[in-house]
């Protein structure tokens, strides 16, 4: 389903004959068996290079030399900065700065004194700066196009390293899933495009459920089909649920009790016109990723199955498509949320949270969970608030938000908490309903966070407002330019880290 991912070979180091070699080099240490053996085999090429260029491994710096010798095509420095400040999210940056750097090459290797988990970092980044979404380019000259098939990581512990990657391999999967969902146009990715994409998933071994318009209608999902109701293409809820703590007990005799699931939502709005409240024209193709959201809750699902993950999670992901029509919802329109409370309409535009309503309070009601985490591209606001270096957070409860925040930190994918508050809440207030779903342009993302906070029924709940962080317009070392499935790596990072068994 997902973009094809570089293959990595694991190998002892030997010196390659031909292609390009990435020397791993850090500020505060000697140089190593990689090193000495490209320079005496180009002659002393590699430190005369080094030294002209002033490198001196420092974090983020790079110095190529091109033709150097001994039938390699490049040899590329990358710094990695001191040792004791060396992240595993510096290492993941390296790899990807060095495949960056070889992608025009046909043969590559990269080789540093790095411990086998290092290294099968080192490869994940790689794998995640290469990824590439091409299939609706048909006349693409063979010249512009990447050459690097194989990456060859060359260390002291190849076994021990590719035993280290296999996980990390399930998460870029994943990271692909959603790089792809987010990367397809609006025409293609409908509703129930999505949903049919998400239950091939089930090959993982994730449990699918989709649930159509009749049965949303049944069910009483009001605010979900109250944004679809302009479209022709039908709305879709998906239910994903990955039991890898609990099913690990199935034929062991006596049954054992297991801890709430843990919750993961999506905003799924597949295209988002702004409905009747339609958006200004310049931009507007922007809005194919409009589920994002929901696209990194497939994308993580679909790792954490994939890495077998010991944890009981459940992922569900609203999905509709927002259009102006004749049967298109009003600014104004009173609707009856699935929880029954009810919502004065009065920018269509704001439709994301609407979409979150009914599917929280559906998730709570039917699985308890120990806490809900919702994503959304959710307000323009947060973009004008954080700019796009972090993620919006806002949560009802501080160990939660502070896992979160380490997470992000951890993943390089980062969040920022931002308030909650009664004089926000007020702001919510509707002459002709329980409440309006939009509280005015100050404090926007906040009101909208507010508003989505009275349908989490007391739950432990965490909502991401990612509108700033799904999209780059610019090449990062493990992000090309294009989706970034922001949101895949972090909550992976946070389940690791605190809730498998």
């Amino acid at each position: 389903m997902a973009a094809e991912i570089l293959d990595i070979a694991f190998a002892p180091f030997i010196l390659p004959t031909s292609g390009a070699l990435v020397l791993l080099i850090a500020e505060d240490t000697e140089p190593g068996e990689a090193q000495h053996a490209a320079d005496a085999a180009t002659q002393g090429a590699v430190s005369r290079a080094l030294e002209a260029g002033e490198f001196k491994g420092r974090k983020g710096q790079s110095c190529i030399m091109l033709a150097p010798g001994a039938g390699l095509s490049r040899i590329v420095a990358i710094g990695l900065g001191k040792m004791a400040e060396l992240t595993p999210h510096a290492v993941e940056e390296a790899g990807g700065r060095a495949a960056g750097a070889v992608q025009r090459d046909k043969h590559a290797a990269v080789a540093g004194a790095l411990a086998p988990c290092q290294m099968a970092g080192l490869a994940m980044g790689a794998a995640l700066r290469c990824y590439r979404f091409d299939r609706y380019r048909t006349k693409e000259k063979a010249e512009d196009k990447p050459r690097l098939a194989t990456l060859h990581v060359l260390c002291a512990e190849p076994a021990a390293a590719k035993l280290a990657f296999a996980p990390l391999k399930a998460v870029v999967e994943g990271v692909f899933v959603a790089r792809d969902l987010v990367s397809e146009p609006g025409n293609i990715l409908t509703p129930t495009a999505m949903a049919d994409r998400c239950e091939k998933l089930e090959s993982l071994g994730l449990k699918i459920e989709i649930l159509g318009p009749k049965e949303l209608a049944k069910l009483g999902f009001g605010a979900l089909l109250g944004v679809s109701q302009g479209s022709a293409q039908e709305p879709r809820v998906v239910v994903m649920q990955w039991m890898g703590a609990s099913s690990g007990e199935k034929g062991k005799g006596k049954k054992k009790s297991h801890p709430a699931p843990i919750a993961f939502i999506g905003k799924g709005v597949t295209f988002d016109t702004g409905g009747i409240s339609i958006k200004p024209a310049g931009g507007m193709e922007d809005m194919k990723w409009d589920m994002a959201g929901a696209g990194a809750v497939v994308g993580l699902m679909a790792a954490l199955a994939g890495r077998r993950a010991k944890v009981d999670a459940i992922g569900i992901v609203g999905l509709v498509e927002n259009m102006p029509s004749g049967t298109a919802q009003r600014p104004g329109d009173v609707v009856t949320t699935y929880s029954g409370q009810t919502v004065e309409i009065i920018n269509t535009d704001a439709e994301g949270r609407m979409v979150l309503a009914d599917v929280l309070w559906y998730c709570q009601e039917r699985f308890a969970p120990k806490f809900m985490i919702d994503l959304a591209t959710l307000t323009g606001a947060m973009i004008i608030s954080l700019g796009h270096e972090y993620g919006g957070m806002f949560s009802n409860d501080d160990e939660l938000a502070a896992q979160l925040f380490a997470a992000g930190t951890a993943s390089g994918e980062k969040l920022w908490r931002m308030p909650l508050g009664e004089a926000y809440d007020k702001m919510l207030k509707s002459e002709i309903a329980d409440m309006k779903h939009v509280g005015g342009r100050p404090g926007g993302a906040i009101s909208a966070a507010q508003f989505i906070q009275r349908f989490v029924n007391g739950c432990k709940w965490a909502h991401l407002d990612i509108a700033g962080m799904v999209w780059t317009t610019k090449d990062a070392p493990c992000v090309p330019k294009g989706a970034t499935a922001y949101g895949v790596r972090l909550l992976d990072r946070f389940v690791a880290d605190h809730y498998e068994n």
